[in-house]
């Protein structure tokens, strides 16, 4: 009998925790360090290969994903050591999506050739802004020049490119979004994630939202109708939304990101990375030392890496209608009654269909677009306990 995870696949997360600089609005694990020892990271993220093969041997595996922090600052042979170990162990799904995030400030195109010819088949840019003035605000250390040499640099060496955008920035106007996103649709090959700016605790931009020190920040009367209109747009283009902030034409989804939403497992190495794994038929949640410094020393030392803890039936069905309910495909409800042991609740379930926030067809559950956008109020009335 096939396992609950084999429904949303099973991926590798690798987390590269350095930056050139640390962004305001950033609330990722992610460090500024002028020094980085390439041979001794190289080798503690093997031996975390190792491990995790040893604990799941034989899986095949469909994607990998660089992220951080910028793990296009990783030199090229740590990344092509790491991809050979990987495929070393587990056998590799046909055509795996192998991604890794870059920032326009780090792109050379020697690296980018070095980095296709180790492996990596998708890149994820984080450009942000296609304004200077605002690039310079959210602490970027690019200008747009920069960021469209950049991604013709990662057109010229990948089929598949993605790049992110902030919306729903300080002073930014209805119209000159619409302006700035049919631009960055003019550029895009076939997926983009536009997320809204959202304050952080623990952050530069929170800590100066808390003292009254960021101003310009759009009403929320505008940043939701900044949200429909992104919709329409990128629908319009052929980039219709497949979840909440993401955009893409059929096919050409984040393979990666898709198990995360459909609740497969994966594999979380490196300072702070979480994992989903299911290790003799028991779902448990990881996370490993989110400092640098102690997660390297623990792995050198063979000590203590991560925190483990197992997932109930029940756990696993709220994570997973949390998730699920992101992407258009929604969720299984027979699927979700198997993990919790009870259906969704039947009157809450009418309700919101009755409102318009969700729909039932084809043995699915969806949050319809207008649920998406008030995705955590439909969760809330769909798990009242």
């Amino acid at each position: 009998m096939a396992e609950d995870w084999q429904q949303g696949g099973f991926g590798l997360y690798l987390h590269w925790p350095f930056c050139e600089a640390k962004c305001p609005y950033c609330d990722f694990n992610s460090h500024v360090a002028r020094h980085i020892d390439q041979s001794r990271w190289c080798a503690a993220y093997l031996t975390e290969i190792d491990r995790y093969a040893a604990l799941l041997p034989g899986r095949v595996l469909n994607t990998v994903f660089f992220g951080g922090g910028t793990p296009s600052l990783m030199a090229p042979e740590t990344v092509a050591a790491i991809i050979e170990r990987i495929k070393h162990h587990w056998p590799m799904a046909n055509d795996p999506e192998i991604t890794l995030e870059a920032n326009p400030g780090s792109v050379e195109a020697g690296r980018f050739r070095a980095f296709a010819q180790a492996g990596i088949s998708r890149i994820s840019m984080g450009i942000q802004a296609l304004n200077d003035a605002d690039l310079k605000r959210l602490g970027r250390i690019h200008s747009v020049s920069e960021a469209r040499q950049a991604f013709d640099i990662a057109r010229e060496n990948f089929e598949r490119v993605s790049f992110d955008l902030i919306y729903a920035r300080q002073d930014q106007t209805l119209d000159s979004w619409k302006t700035e996103l049919r631009s960055a649709l003019s550029m895009a090959v076939d997926h983009l994630s536009l997320y809204q700016l959202t304050i952080e605790s623990g952050t530069a931009f929170g800590d100066r939202y808390a003292a009254g020190k960021l101003r310009g920040l759009p009403e929320d009367d505008i940043a939701a109708e900044m949200y429909e209109t992104t919709q329409e747009i990128c629908a319009s283009a052929g980039l219709p939304a497949y979840e909440v902030s993401n955009h893409a034409r059929a096919g050409a989804e984040s393979r990666h990101n898709l198990i995360y939403w459909r609740y497969g497992d994966y594999i979380g190495i490196g300072p702070g990375a979480h994992g989903r794994i299911t290790h003799n038929g028991q779902k448990y949640a990881t996370e490993a030392h989110r400092a640098p410094g102690k997660w390297l020393e623990s792995v050198e030392n063979s000590g203590v890496i991560e925190t483990r803890e197992r997932l109930s039936g029940p756990d696993q069905a709220v994570e997973y209608l949390l998730m699920g309910l992101r992407i258009t495909d929604g969720i299984d409800p027979a699927r979700f009654e198997r993990l919790a042991g009870k259906p969704l609740d039947p009157a809450a379930v009418d309700h919101l269909v009755s409102i318009g926030m969700i729909e039932t067809h084809d043995n699915r559950l969806r949050a319809t677009r207008s649920g998406r956008a008030v995705l955590n109020a439909v969760i809330r009335d769909l798990l009242p306990d």
